[in-house]
């Protein structure tokens, strides 16, 4: 997999509305659900009872929708390398959506388009405000499981 590196505010603008990845398979499981569930307190049958689950709609557990959506920076950060930075913050999200539901052992890969740049005031140094998409798929489903323009600011180094 090949990672993007991007060293200045005017690397990330000349990228902007290319895709990039995907990124290697990542696969949700089990364990992974109840941490999630304790971290969350949202420990509803279709997520950790995998018995029950088996008779449910899904035929099995399923990951939550936002630990889904918890994973959308792990696969953006997998596809680009920002350098010269001095600090980056989540700023929020525009819109999420869970076309589909991701079963207990689904691999799952992502893949990300830098939808737009914009310049931020960063007092003394370079800074943007990005917008992200980022699609999480599952391995052959055809709808993804996680689309999210993840809002985030980069400030780079002086």
């Amino acid at each position: 997999m090949d990672v993007a590196t991007y060293r200045s505010v005017e690397d990330l603008e000349a990228a902007a509305g290319v895709e990039l990845g995907p990124t290697d398979w990542f696969v949700m499981e089990q364990a992974r659900i109840d941490t999630f569930a304790d971290a969350t307190e949202d420990h509803q049958w279709i997520h950790v009872d995998p018995q029950r689950a088996a008779d449910g709609p899904f035929g099995t557990t399923i990951a939550h929708g936002f630990l889904t959506l918890s994973l959308v920076p792990y696969f953006a950060n997998q596809l680009r390398d920002l350098e010269n930075v001095a600090m980056g913050i989540n700023y929020g999200l525009n819109k999420v959506r869970f076309p589909t539901p991701v079963p207990v052992g689904s691999r799952m890969r992502g893949r990300a388009t830098l939808l737009s740049v914009e310049r931020i005031d960063g007092g003394n140094a370079p800074a943007a405000q990005l917008v992200n998409q980022v699609s999480i798929e599952i391995e052959n489903v055809a709808k993804p499981a996680c689309v999210a323009e993840m809002v985030s600011r980069i400030y780079f180094a002086s």
